[in-house]
């Protein structure tokens, strides 16, 4: 059975522990109690306390988080953030460039089922909103097409709900807004798409 610390919280630790950093891509990215993080693949959660406990004989930092969209508590050891890809909500200029990328039109698909689930799961697990935003984008044209396997169809209701609660978030607004948002640009993307193919067959 697992044990968890009972004693300690994040009062109890010294000041350099009260708060505990990640590294992306070379930058130190500082989490503390009460902030909202993005747990790739799981949506937005709020980090509820940082405190050590001990797990398996290993004791270690630990941050315990609740996902806001199903209220469940999950705890990541301070060693494995950078392998999970906990990382703080985007700003809004990020926002931004996501609503570009899924609204140019421009969608990159394998022809076959195996490279274009591999190419999309690689793209999932990175956490980024922008290669998530390549995902969904790139679902939703197959999805045009033809009915998606059962496991495309659950990545893609993953990654839609995955930008549609970061975004909510971010621009403080609900997540029917959001998603009403997310599907105005996606029905862009693939009208632009459309004139182009049109355009490109009249030649």
């Amino acid at each position: 059975m697992k044990e968890l610390p009972k004693r300690k919280s994040l009062s109890d630790l010294p000041p350099e522990l009260q708060s505990s950093g990640s590294h992306s891509k070379g930058v130190d990215v500082t989490f503390r109690v009460g902030q909202k993080v993005v747990y790739p693949n799981h949506g937005v959660g709020l980090v509820e306390k940082i405190e050590p406990g001990r797990i398996d004989g290993v004791e270690q930092l630990y941050f315990h988080l609740k996902l806001l969209g199903n209220n469940s508590r999950v705890m990541v050891p301070k060693a494995n953030l950078d392998l999970v890809g906990l990382r703080p909500l985007c700003h809004h200029k990020e926002v931004r460039t996501l609503f570009d990328i899924l609204e140019d039109g421009n969608i990159d698909t394998y022809k076959d089922w195996k490279g274009r689930y591999k190419q999309n799961l690689d793209k999932m697990k990175t956490g980024r909103l922008i290669d998530v935003a390549e995902v969904l984008k790139n679902l939703r044209l197959v999805s045009q097409r033809k009915s998606l396997s059962f496991r495309e169809k659950k990545m893609y209701e993953r990654a839609k709900y995955f930008i549609v609660s970061e975004v909510a978030h971010v621009r403080s607004i609900t997540e029917r807004e959001a998603e009403e948002q997310v599907e105005a640009a996606l029905t862009s993307s693939l009208a632009k798409r459309q004139r182009t193919t049109r355009a490109a067959a009249a030649c």
